[in-house]
């Protein structure tokens, strides 16, 4: 029997096409790629990738989390990005962590900014410190002191 023949794998590192959610899509559950998306349609989920760009008429509920992301459009949900661009027809609702933020005239924001470095110390900061806990004494014959 004949094998089918199979694409060839993209080259370390080459980039594709941009996966393209378009504005007649739904979709229910997280999405995750190690390329770019642009998503103009409505996603009820996280969204991981490199680089994300939601269009004008994109609805998201969900974190999104990528390297760049360019915001036209409704996101209801935490960003974390090195690096976020708010459109001026951009509507957040939700955090936003970030390294490099920029914001049109315009933009609607209801959340709270935080650098991506003071996140960071934040978390290790949070980190719940361990008291040793108390190691009960044993009498001979393995019964348990009092104190």
């Amino acid at each position: 029997m004949a094998e089918t023949p199979r694409p060839a794998a993209a080259p370390q590192g080459a980039r594709g096409a941009p996966s393209i959610i378009s504005s007649n899509l739904h979709i229910v559950g997280n999405l995750k790629t190690e390329g770019e998306i642009q998503i103009d349609g409505v996603i009820d989920g996280d969204v991981t990738a490199v680089s994300v760009t939601v269009g004008a008429h994109a609805r998201i509920a969900g974190e999104l989390i990528a390297d760049d992301i360019i915001v036209h459009g409704a996101i209801s949900g935490k960003i974390s990005a090195r690096q976020v661009r708010l459109a001026k027809t951009a509507k957040v609702v939700g955090d936003i962590v970030h390294e490099v933020l920029a914001i049109e005239v315009g933009a609607q924001i209801e959340g709270q900014l935080r650098r991506l470095d003071e996140e960071q110390k934040n978390r290790r900061d949070d980190e719940p410190r361990r008291k040793p806990e108390a190691v009960p004494k044993l009498a001979v014959g393995g019964e348990k002191q009092a104190g």
